[in-house]
């Protein structure tokens, strides 16, 4: 209730403070408010997006499913403080599903929190991150929801990313020649994901990614967002990987899923992600692909005699291949293939594969658009399923 209060508040003074401020009109889509500090020492960028979902699934031997819910709702604020060297950006989720995973790690509070960073340019083509946010994992998770190619991502990000944490992060990029660029980053985090208040547990997660884009960059970083809507005029193409250590981890999924309990307190063990990924764009042609790789030192928890917890951390590996062609109209159709397969002799889960089909309107970007698809899930050994999504974004 006191954060709500505050929010609101928040919202009163920017809107009731603007005598003092400068108001820059902006084109749907760049902003809901874009205010610029008097002396121009400061500026923010307020931003909404919602994203409504309606979604059914057929499961073999089971009854039709149907869900109708608020994806996502989320309030962004961003720009610069002092300098445009040092940047910030905050994002709130407002959604219940946003907020869900409250818990004595969290102070048993709603996590409201996504993205709180500042980053600072300190010396020429070097960044320094700090806060809380994304790690530089798999590409697909460092797309933002908002701008994806189809109505969620795939099923590799959902076992494998890394997601949020907090730490910092030191990022650099050069010229090779003129077109060739290379970017670096390195990543320390606290390694158990997103608003944890009760201090780390386990060791620390540390994630260093490589990237290469041989013909130069994607306009308007296009490499980061689903779809060609720029028509690159010439064919860009980039190459990345990434490799996370989270030393004496504690969590099923490296910095995501369950924590293993024992008998004694916590399990710990070193757990080790690695993703490849590429994506190449080229006149409203698209195709992304990724693999990914979780091993571990010992995935099985222990009591302090020696037997089995129950919890086990999601060793195994996953490919995700999609692609896409923008029509002159705007409208999309792409398609999607992943298939993950975690270690049964360690998680006793059978191999899944997916099959997607995407068609999406984009009206304004990917700011205002209307997404559908249709999902075939195959499990070996298991009962199949068939689900159809429609979503609508809106993104002020």
């Amino acid at each position: 209730m006191k954060f709500k209060i505050s929010l609101v508040a928040l919202l009163f003074y920017a809107t009731t403070s603007l005598s003092a401020q400068d108001i820059k009109g902006s084109k749907f889509g760049k902003g809901l408010l874009n205010i610029v500090g008097q002396d121009s020492s400061w500026t923010m960028k307020v931003g909404l997006r919602i994203e409504l979902l309606g979604m059914s699934t057929w499961e073999e031997g089971q009854s039709n499913q149907t869900s109708f819910l608020v994806r996502r709702s989320r309030l962004k604020f961003d720009g610069y403080a002092y300098s445009p060297k040092l940047e910030y950006k905050i994002e709130l989720g407002l959604s219940n599903r946003d907020q869900s995973g409250a818990s004595e790690f969290t102070s048993n509070a709603p996590r409201y929190i996504l993205d709180a960073q500042l980053k600072w340019n300190f010396y020429k083509n070097f960044e320094i991150w700090f806060g809380q946010g994304k790690l530089p994992g798999n590409r697909e998770r460092v797309i933002s929801s908002g701008n994806l190619q189809q109505v969620d991502r795939s099923l590799l990000n959902s076992l494998f990313t890394i997601d949020r944490d907090f730490g910092f992060q030191l990022r650099h990029h050069f010229n090779v020649s003129d077109q060739f660029v290379i970017k670096e980053i390195f990543s320390l985090s606290q390694g158990e994901g997103r608003n944890v208040t009760t201090g780390n547990l386990g060791g620390h997660q540390y994630t260093s990614r490589l990237e290469l884009l041989p013909l130069g960059n994607f306009d308007s970083e296009g490499d980061y967002s689903g779809a060609d809507l720029k028509r690159e005029q010439t064919p860009k193409l980039a190459f990345g990987v990434s490799y996370d250590h989270n030393n004496n981890a504690v969590k099923t999924r490296s910095n995501q899923g369950s924590y293993m309990l024992t008998d004694t307190g916590y399990y710990e063990t070193n757990i080790n992600t690695l993703f490849i990924d590429a994506m190449f764009k080229y006149n409203g042609f698209s195709l992304m692909a990724e693999y990914a790789d979780r091993s571990a030192k010992d995935p099985f928890a222990k009591n302090s005699d020696g037997s089995l917890t129950g919890d086990e951390v999601q060793v195994g590996k996953g490919i995700n291949l999609q692609t896409g062609y923008l029509f002159k109209n705007n409208l999309e159709i792409s398609g999607r293939y992943t298939h993950t397969e975690l270690d049964k002799t360690i998680t006793g889960k059978e191999p899944e594969s997916q099959y997607t089909l995407g068609v999406s309107k984009y009206i304004v970007g990917h700011k205002l658009k209307v997404q559908t698809d249709i999902s075939h899930l195959e499990v070996i050994n298991g009962n199949n399923e068939l689900m159809y999504r429609l979503q609508f974004e809106l993104h002020f």
